[in-house]
């Protein structure tokens, strides 16, 4: 139902209105995400993507999928792991919602993340000693995604468990004392029959004696 009266087309349509309530927002936990999401972006472009190397000659680029783990350590294909794995914890903290279901969660924060790995790849492919490789894109996706799927679920659930709920005086969450409440009788007899003052007039009191008759 619109402001006006008039219905929405899902309304004539007879589809049902949607009148859940939103998912509630915590703005402390926001406000951490996203500061700490701005961080280590930060840390990330300065140490790893805008820093040049000092080396004299490079592999062409690589665009086949795990094709460089052939040439690559075991600390070269952790520290890709690693290198953007924070981004499955602080995504989710930076949306704010501890009540978020966890598939939806998990997909918007790999999506978000698959992004921010192509950018930043893209980014590093025109500093010098720098070459563009699509298997750091995929390392950085599942570290992010293992990430996300072991720590995300106990850290929500360890949020709902210790944030704070209003009780009222008597102990019991969101209550209020009310007014005893009036019998059902009593209001019919009041709306039906409204009370009557009555006046009471005073008896004059009985002569002492009677009057003589004439």
């Amino acid at each position: 139902m619109q402001r006006d009266g008039t219905r929405t087309r899902d309304e004539r349509a007879g589809a049902p209105a949607d009148t859940g309530p939103a998912p509630a927002v915590h703005r402390p936990l926001r406000q951490v995400g996203l500061a700490g999401l701005a961080l280590h972006l930060s840390l990330v472009l300065w140490l790893v993507v805008l820093r040049p190397l000092p080396v004299a000659w490079v592999y062409d680029a690589n665009l086949t999928p795990l094709a460089s783990l052939r040439s690559s350590s075991a600390w070269q294909v952790v520290g890709e792991l690693v290198l953007l794995a924070p981004l499955g914890v602080l995504l989710p903290l930076a949306g704010g919602r501890p009540r978020a279901p966890w598939l939806p969660s998990f997909l918007r924060t790999t999506g978000v993340s698959a992004l921010l790995a192509t950018g930043l790849e893209f980014l590093s492919s025109w500093t010098p000693g720098h070459v563009l490789n699509v298997d750091h894109i995929l390392l950085a996706v599942i570290g992010v995604a293992v990430t996300h799927a072991v720590l995300v679920p106990a850290l929500r659930r360890l949020v709902r468990e210790r944030r704070p709920r209003a009780r009222g005086p008597e102990g019991v969450a969101g209550t209020v004392p009310q007014a005893p409440k009036a019998s059902k009788t009593a209001k019919m007899t009041s709306l039906v029959s409204p009370p009557v003052a009555v006046a009471i007039t005073p008896v004059p009191a009985a002569r002492a004696s009677a009057e003589p008759t004439p």
